[in-house]
C-alpha cells in the first residue's frame, strides 16, 4: 500500500473534513483519531471511513459545528448530549476533561448520548496512559440492533467495544474487544466484496452459525455474540454491560430510543489515577512484571512467535508507521481523491521509498 507521513495525511484528512462543512477544531481531533487508526493497524477504523463521513456531514446525520449540551456535571461524574457531533471529538474532549479532574478525585467517568461514530476506541488509549493513567471507554448505538441476545434469534444489541489502557514503563497495555465476534463495519465489508467470514462468525434469521456476512447484511440475521456458539453467553455479557454503562448512565438508550433510526451512539469513559492508591510506582510495577511473564511465557505449538501482550502489535505498527509512513489503501484513497477534487483540497504526497 502506499505510504504517506502522519503529518501529510493530518493536514489532507483536517482540510478534507473542514471542506465538507466540519469546524477546525473537530475535523483536526477527527483527523488525529482516524490516522492514529491506521498507524495502529485498525485500517476499518481509519481513513476507510473518510468517505462515509463526509456523506454523513452532507445528509446532516452528523453534526460538523456547534457544542455539546451538559445535562449533569458533579465533578467526578458528568454527562453530556452529544448532539450528533463527531465521536472523535467529543470523546478526545471527554478524555481531557476527566484526565484533568482526575488530580482531585482519583476516579472520573464521563456518559455521552446522542454521540456519532466514535472511530476505534485503541486510538485514545496512549495519550492517557503516556501521562500515567489508566483509562475505559466502551460505546454501544442504540439506534441499532445486530446482535442477537445469547440463544436468541432476534438482533438487540450492537457489537458494543469495550478498551482499556494501562501504563507500564514501556509500552502501554492496550485492551479493545468487541462483544460480538466480528464487527459491523467488517461484515459490511466482506458483505460487499462477496467474501466470507474465517469462521461461523454469525447466525441466520433462524439461528444457525453462518460464515456468510450477507445473512446478516440482507436476511435478518445477526452478528454472533464473544464466545461463538458454546460460550456466547460471555459476550453477551459484555455487552450488557458497555449498554448500560453508556446508555444508563447518559439517559439514551435502547427504551427511548427509535430503532431502527439514524447513528447516536451513547459512550462511557472513566479515567483512573493510580496515584490516588497505591501510588504509579506501584502500579507499573506489577503491570511491567505482568507484561513480561505473559511475553516470555514459552510459545504454543500454534502461535506465531513469541506470546505478545495485547496493544503490542499496536506499538510495534505505529511505530513502523511513524519512521516509514502510513500505509493506506488504494480504493480508499481513490474515493477520498473524488471527494477532494470536488471540494478543491489538495491530495498528500505519496512517501518516497527507499
Amino acid at each position: 500500500m502506499p505510504l504517506f507521513d502522519r503529518a501529510e495525511l493530518l493536514d489532507f484528512a483536517t482540510n478534507l473534513l473542514t471542506a465538507a462543512g466540519m469546524e477546525a477544531d473537530k475535523a483536526a481531533t477527527t483527523a488525529e483519531v482516524l490516522v492514529e487508526g491506521d498507524m495502529i493497524g485498525h485500517e476499518t477504523h481509519g481513513l476507510q471511513l473518510m468517505h462515509w463521513y463526509i456523506e454523513e456531514l452532507a445528509s446532516g446525520n452528523l453534526n460538523g459545528k456547534g457544542s455539546y449540551d451538559i445535562v449533569a456535571d458533579k465533578g467526578a461524574g458528568f454527562v453530556w448530549d452529544g448532539r450528533l457531533l463527531p465521536g472523535a471529538w467529543l470523546l478526545t474532549q471527554a478524555l481531557d476533561q476527566a484526565c484533568e479532574r482526575v488530580a482531585t478525585h482519583g476516579i472520573v467517568g464521563a456518559a455521552i448520548r446522542n454521540c456519532h461514530h466514535t472511530c476505534a476506541l485503541s486510538a485514545y488509549m496512549r495519550k492517557v496512559t503516556d501521562r500515567g493513567l489508566i483509562v475505559q471507554i466502551s460505546a454501544s448505538n442504540p439506534a441499532a440492533a445486530r446482535v442477537a441476545p445469547y440463544g436468541g434469534t432476534k438482533p438487540v444489541l450492537t457489537p458494543n467495544p469495550i478498551a482499556m489502557g494501562f501504563p507500564t514503563s514501556g509500552d502501554p497495555i492496550l485492551v479493545d474487544v468487541s462483544s460480538s465476534i466480528t464487527t459491523t463495519t467488517m461484515t459490511q465489508l466482506l458483505a460487499k466484496q462477496g467474501e466470507k467470514y474465517p469462521e461461523a462468525w454469525g447466525l441466520t434469521a433462524q439461528g444457525a452459525p453462518t460464515d456468510d456476512p450477507r445473512e446478516i447484511t440482507e436476511r435478518g440475521g445477526s452478528l454472533m455474540p464473544l464466545g461463538g456458539a458454546l460460550k456466547g453467553h460471555k459476550g453477551f455479557g459484555l455487552a450488557l454491560m458497555v449498554d448500560l454503562l453508556g446508555q444508563g448512565l447518559s439517559g439514551k438508550g435502547r427504551a427511548n430510543t427509535a430503532v431502527p433510526g439514524p447513528l447516536a451512539q451513547s459512550a462511557f469513559v472513566q479515567v483512573i489515577d493510580p496515584e490516588f492508591f497505591a501510588g504509579l510506582g506501584a502500579f507499573t510495577e506489577q503491570s511491567d512484571w505482568l507484561a513480561d511473564a505473559c511475553r516470555t511465557n514459552p510459545p504454543a505449538p500454534w502461535t506465531k512467535g513469541a506470546v505478545r501482550v495485547p496493544g503490542d502489535s499496536a506499538s510495534r505498527k505505529r511505530r513502523q508507521a511513524l519512521d516509514q509512513g502510513v500505509p493506506i489503501a488504494d480504493n480508499d484513497l481513490t474515493r477520498m481523491a473524488k471527494h477532494a477534487d470536488r471540494l478543491g483540497v489538495a491530495l498528500p504526497r505519496e512517501r518516497a521509498t527507499a
